[in-house]
């Protein structure tokens, strides 16, 4: 009998025939769910010959939603995903006159799932701009809820802006002059300057003079601690080498500075046994290279900078070569540590050029939400773009997933049956995985691997194949690659 996932004693439950909440999305979002569904079912078919079944339930949201109730996102789809735990989704438009600023975020933080799961990899034919897309073999925790996409903003030249000028200008009077153009003056200095150079004169009087955007950046040890837990337990599980904390800590230092510090606090207060942090894993190489060093000669070795710093900056680093051979030398020294999960850091800005050039040293990263975004991103477009990346919204806690295709609606290729299916197909064999069913997960894995290998592609990649000269590509549709698929399992 069909019924729902359940979460027992911190572990998901999974009947034999689950009932599974599912939005075909909008656009290109009909023809790829009807791909995709058939080969999810094709897959469990194959794995448990008849013993497993998925109930497929049809839940509203965007523009189907719009037009057949008024409503972008309908309760009953919240209470359909709040009851069955894990659900799928296809790519969903972003609702057009206010209201809902984006349908995929509002899921996200009425559902509280706060782990955006991307694994990135490559499949062996698929076009890519990198020589190697096969280093590529990485997973993404972006964390959900917190950070600039907590959608907190005001819009410049409004009351609510002002309002926080005001109080910034009364308050915190230090941080308020680092807003360039937060007073009228400022901006008609600004003016001044333009008309010495022969530009035109402007109004500047008035409330509208002051056009300044405000918004805020939470970030909480909550909110970090669970991320970051979820990355390092899914490390363990799946035997990964380590965890890359991706920040940009040294500029905003107690924000994005106070996620990294946190991280790192998570990793050795949870998971003490079974990680060693980067720094950790210097001091205890060192020793073990040389078991006569003196904690300030490894100290100078972690810290090139050690003889310029102050000598209280020195105690502080001799200190911590003494704590991390005295509280973990025994468990994790004589080579012991290479056996652990690494746990190590990164800036943001040269983890995206790093990933490029040196994608074996990342294996599973943490990060906030913005520097997900644009990580994710950056990383599909290594092993074939988001036509084909998989993504995943979790709260490991609840056991809520939505596992969703990471592309857009495509609405000028609707209905045309043309588009690739492999984001929400792959997003689908993430969910079965999810739910344990990983013979199942596997054949769309072999079959997806098989339809590729064998050039049966849609247009996308056809198109990319003959333009690096591939003259035996054969270019099918949406619906056709879901056969060759499921051919290849």
């Amino acid at each position: 009998m069909p019924s729902s996932i359940s979460m027992k004693s911190g572990k998901l439950s999974v009947p034999d025939e689950p009932i599974i909440p599912f939005i075909e999305g909008d656009g290109t979002g009909p023809d790829i769910w009807r791909a995709s569904v058939r080969t999810f079912d094709a897959a469990v078919q194959k794995a448990y010959g008849g013993k497993r079944k998925l109930h497929w339930q049809e839940v509203l949201a965007g523009e189907k939603a719009f037009n057949k109730t008024g409503n972008w996102l309908p309760e009953e789809t919240l209470t359909a995903f709040r009851t069955h735990l894990v659900g799928i989704k296809g790519p969903l438009t972003t609702p057009v006159g206010g209201g809902i600023r984006s349908l995929n975020v509002a899921l996200r933080q009425m559902l509280d799932l706060f782990v955006c799961l991307r694994p990135v990899r490559w499949f062996k034919g698929v076009p890519s701009p990198v020589k190697r897309p096969g280093d590529c073999d990485m997973v993404i925790f972006r964390e959900n809820t917190e950070d600039i996409y907590a959608g907190i903003e005001m819009a410049a030249g409004t009351p609510e802006a002002q309002k926080v000028l005001d109080f910034m200008a009364a308050e915190f009077p230090k941080d308020f002059k680092k807003i360039r153009f937060g007073t009228a003056s400022a901006a008609g200095e600004w003016q001044s300057m333009l008309e010495a150079i022969g530009a035109a004169k402007r109004d500047m009087s008035g409330p509208g003079a002051v056009q300044v955007g405000i918004g805020f950046k939470p970030v909480s040890y909550l909110g970090t601690e669970r991320l970051v837990h979820s990355a390092i337990a899914y490390a363990l599980k799946e035997k990964r080498k380590s965890v890359t904390i991706v920040h940009k800590g040294n500029i905003m230092k107690f924000t994005e500075g106070a996620f990294k510090d946190w991280a790192y606090k998570v990793a050795t207060t949870f998971f003490r046994t079974d990680v060693v942090t980067e720094r950790e894993s210097w001091i205890l190489g060192n020793r073990e290279q040389n078991p006569s060093l003196t904690a300030e000669q490894n100290a100078k070795m972690i810290d090139p900078g050690f003889d310029m710093m102050t000598p209280d900056q020195r105690a502080k680093i001799v200190k911590e070569v003494e704590t991390v051979l005295g509280t973990i030398g025994s468990t994790h020294g004589d080579g012991k540590w290479k056996q652990k999960v690494l746990i190590k850091d990164s800036i943001a800005d040269i983890t995206l050029q790093q990933v490029l050039t040196r994608p074996r040293d990342f294996d599973v990263i943490a990060c906030m939400n913005l520097n997900g975004d644009y990580l994710s991103d950056a990383l599909a477009a290594q092993v074939g773009g988001i036509g084909i990346a998989p993504g995943a919204n979790i709260n490991y806690i609840t056991g809520h997933a939505i596992f969703e295709a990471t592309h857009g609606t495509a609405p000028k290729y609707a209905n045309l049956d043309q588009v690739n299916p492999g984001s929400v197909i792959l997003s689908g064999e993430m969910m079965l995985r999810y739910m344990g069913w990983t013979e199942a997960a596997d054949l769309i894995i072999k079959g997806m691997d098989g339809a590729i290998s064998a050039k049966t592609v849609t247009y996308d990649f056809e198109r990319l194949m003959k333009a690096e000269g591939d003259t035996t590509v054969k270019k099918v549709k949406c619906s056709e690659f879901a056969d060759a698929v499921i051919k290849h399992m």
